[in-house]
């Protein structure tokens, strides 16, 4: 056997090693290629009834959001019109219940001092001045010894 022949039968074995690897990687490759496509078929399967769902889910809330905000709507206006209402009777009735009270006052104020017998002049409290000391009371300091 010459180099040449040596050679020749070298690369054919390699080259027999190559192809049967990449008959091997083909092989691998399309099964999963198949799996993929059982995989795809599933998940559309399952995805178009969900999405289904997801729509009619949406619609329904889209209705109740409608109905909120008409409920949201109409409790404005009856804020708006509470708020009216208010001040309607409050300009209406607020000033002249406020001078009949006024009124009433000054005459039970007034009846009041026809049948009281003098008394002793008041005293007055002004909030916030401070007593002398000499007229606090008994005691020289707070919780110790004077």
């Amino acid at each position: 056997m010459s180099g040449g022949e040596v050679a020749g039968i070298l690369v054919a074995v390699f080259w027999a090693i190559l192809v049967s690897f990449l008959a091997v990687v083909l092989v691998r490759l399309a099964q999963v290629l198949r799996a993929t496509t059982r995989l795809v078929a599933d998940v559309s399967e399952q995805a178009v009834p969900l999405l289904g769902e997801a729509s009619a889910t949406v619609r329904t809330a889209q209705s109740q959001l409608e109905r909120v905000d008409a409920i949201a709507t109409d409790v404005q206006e009856v804020t708006s019109n509470a708020s009216a209402l208010s001040s309607t009777v409050a300009t209406t009735f607020g000033g002249p219940l406020v001078k009949v009270a006024a009124f009433g006052y000054g005459v039970r104020r007034a009846l009041g001092r026809k049948d009281a017998q003098p008394r002793e002049r008041r005293r007055t409290v002004i909030v916030g001045r401070t007593v002398p000391r000499a007229r606090r009371g008994g005691r020289g300091s707070r919780g110790g010894k004077a």
